[in-house]
């Protein structure tokens, strides 16, 4: 799609199906997912839909790969940084970063609020409603999980973090964090972005 969000097509698909629904939670209780390679995960289609996309387009520098939670894949970030494409990923993992001392969310707890935005909303009734965010961003120096330090290298990203002000009252409050591998320069630049994932 292009930056307005007028839909172009599908670059890339990738059908799949589990052989065993059942106990696939039981199974995380067991092995330590970050051990397993990402070539015998489910996860392996962001890679594969990343590395198709990427290369029918054949302009890997004009390509920006939007992912939900589920994208967060440190290989993932990688891959994209390899083909030289860019992404915008919404975080679930709180990575550790700089120099394995601390997290994103300790590093991006120092940044000051670099500006507000408002954004509508609905509630859990399906009515209205409207969000102001405190928008904040920082280069960050982010490191692989423990268990693949050796396979892969840190990553200088850009997380933009953009949290509710007050407390809503029907509804989840918003506490985003993205991370990117754009240029984020100013509070217009992070706001951009924060709108093309919406």
């Amino acid at each position: 799609m292009t930056i307005e969000g007028v839909p172009l097509g599908l670059a890339a698909v990738k059908f799949w199906t589990r052989k065993k629904f059942k106990g696939t939670a039981a199974l995380k209780k067991k092995i330590n997912p970050t051990r397993i390679p990402i070539e015998k995960k489910e996860s392996v289609r962001w890679l594969e839909n990343l590395k198709q996309s990427t290369q029918l387009l054949d302009h890997s520098g004009q390509c920006i790969h939007l992912g939900d939670r589920e994208s967060d894949i440190y290989e993932l970030l990688c891959a994209a940084q390899e083909i030289g494409t860019y992404f915008l990923m919404r975080t679930c993992v709180n990575r550790s970063a700089g120099e394995g001392d601390h997290t994103i969310a300790d590093e991006m707890d120092e940044v000051a609020v670099k500006g507000l935005h408002c954004i509508e909303v609905r509630d859990s009734n399906g009515d209205p409603d409207q969000a102001v965010l405190e928008i904040r961003y920082r280069k960050v120096r982010v490191l692989p999980p423990i268990g693949k330090q050796k396979r892969y290298p840190a990553l200088t990203l850009t997380v933009i973090h953009a949290e509710e002000r007050g407390m809503p009252k029907n509804r989840k409050k918003i506490d985003w964090k993205l991370i990117t591998n754009l240029p984020v320069s100013s509070r217009t630049e992070a706001i951009e972005k924060l709108e093309w994932h919406l």
